[in-house]
C-alpha cells in the first residue's frame, strides 16, 4: 500500500500538523507496508526539508510553482491527484484543517476515495480497514470502515507524535501541468493577525475570560503569554464584551485549537468553550470556583484568585529562563 501525504505550508514554513501527518504515515506503513511519499506545493524554506524526512518520508515530490503559494483548492486538488495517480498511491493522508478538508472532499470525487476525517488512531486492518475517529467536538468516538479501494484520512491534531529519527531524502522537483482552469477561483487578499503568536498554529495557548472584570487586568494575562511564548486567546463573552478583539474567541464558535498545552484563566468552562479546546494535549485551569465545569476537563488545576496566581506563575517562569 503506497502512501502519500499532503503537506501544508504558511509563508514557506510546513507546519507541525502537516509533520504529524508525516509521521502517522510512516506508523501506518510500518504496519500495512508500503512506500510514505510526501508532496509539498508553492514555495517552501529549504531547511524544512529535512524536517519531512526526520518525520518518516520516504521520498519527497514538490511542485514549486509560486501560484499554489495561495492556496486556491481547485489547483491544489488538481495537483495531488496528478501525484497520487503518478506515484500509484492507495491511501491520501493529510492534517484535518480548513484547507484539508475542503482539498479532501474534493479529491474523495476526483479519486473515487473514502474519506475519513477526525482521524484519531491507526487502522485496525485484521478485518478490512476500520479506522478511529472523533465525533461530536471530541465527545465521542466511532469506528468507520473503509471499503473503497483508495482511501484519504484527515488526521486531527495532536493525535500522533512527531517523528525525528528518519533519514534524510532528496527532493525531486515535479514539473506539472497546471491549467489555467484550475484558478477560476482567485484569493484576493488576506487579512491576518500580525505580531502575536496565532491562535491555530500556537503549541501554547493562555486565555482569560471574564472572571477578569475588565479589558483593564489583561496585562497579566499578556504577560503570561509572553513569558511562554504563548498565543493569547478569550472566552465569548469576553469578545461579545469588545475586551479583547474577535480573532481571539476561543470556542464552538470562534477558533478550534489543538495545543500540546492550554492554560484556561477565570474561565468556567461553558460547553461551547470546551468544544474549541479539548483537542489539547494538556489543559490547566485556573479559577476561583472549585466547582467550575472546567475542572473536569483540566489535567490540571488551581483553585484560587487569578490575580494573585497568574502574576506568582509569570515570575516563576521569567526566573527559570535566567
Amino acid at each position: 500500500m503506497s502512501i502519500l501525504v499532503y503537506i501544508e505550508q504558511d509563508q514557506g514554513k510546513i507546519k507541525n500538523s502537516s509533520l504529524e501527518a508525516v509521521s502517522y504515515a510512516s506508523a501506518l506503513s510500518e504496519r500495512s507496508g508500503g512506500k510514505v511519499s510526501v508532496l509539498g506545493l508553492g514555495t517552501i524554506a529549504e531547511e524544512d526539508w529535512e524536517l519531512l524526512g526526520q518525520a518518516g518520508a520516504e521520498a519527497i515530490y514538490h511542485v514549486a510553482d509560486e501560484r499554489l503559494n495561495s492556496g486556491v483548492i481547485q489547483a491544489h486538488a488538481h495537483m495531488i491527484a496528478l501525484v497520487y495517480q503518478q506515484v500509484n498511491a492507495s491511501t491520501l493522508v493529510l492534517a484535518k484543517s480548513a484547507l484539508g478538508d475542503a482539498v479532501a472532499a474534493r479529491l474523495a470525487v476526483k479519486l473515487n476515495a473514502g474519506l475519513v476525517s477526525n482521524v484519531v488512531g491507526l487502522p485496525e486492518l485484521s478485518d478490512g480497514f476500520v479506522v478511529k475517529r472523533s465525533i461530536f467536538t471530541g465527545k465521542a468516538f466511532v469506528d468507520t470502515a473503509i471499503t473503497t479501494e483508495n482511501r484519504i484520512l484527515a488526521i486531527k491534531k495532536n493525535t500522533q507524535p512527531i517523528k525525528t529519527d528518519g533519514t534524510a531524502v532528496t527532493v525531486e522537483k515535479l514539473t506539472l501541468e497546471l491549467p489555467e482552469s484550475v484558478f477560476a477561483a482567485k484569493i484576493t487578499g488576506k487579512e491576518k493577525a500580525s505580531g502575536e503568536v496565532l491562535l491555530p498554529e500556537a503549541d501554547i495557548v493562555v486565555s482569560g475570560g471574564r472572571g477578569l472584570n475588565g479589558p483593564e487586568n489583561w496585562g497579566m494575562i499578556e504577560d503570561l503569554a509572553d513569558s511562554l511564548h504563548a498565543a493569547r486567546g478569550c472566552s465569548k463573552p469576553v469578545s461579545d464584551l469588545g475586551w479583547r478583539p474577535h480573532h481571539e474567541h476561543v470556542g464552538q464558535t470562534g477558533v478550534k485549537v489543538a495545543p500540546s498545552l492550554y492554560i484556561a484563566i477565570a474561565i468556567s468552562g461553558a460547553i461551547q468553550h470546551l468544544a474549541g479546546v479539548n483537542a489539547s494535549r494538556h489543559i490547566v485551569v485556573i479559577n476561583k470556583d472549585p466547582e467550575a465545569p472546567f475542572f473536569k476537563a483540566a489535567d490540571y488545576g488551581i483553585v484560587g484568585d487569578a490575580f494573585e496566581i497568574v502574576p506568582k506563575l509569570t515570575e516563576a517562569i521569567k526566573a527559570l529562563k535566567q
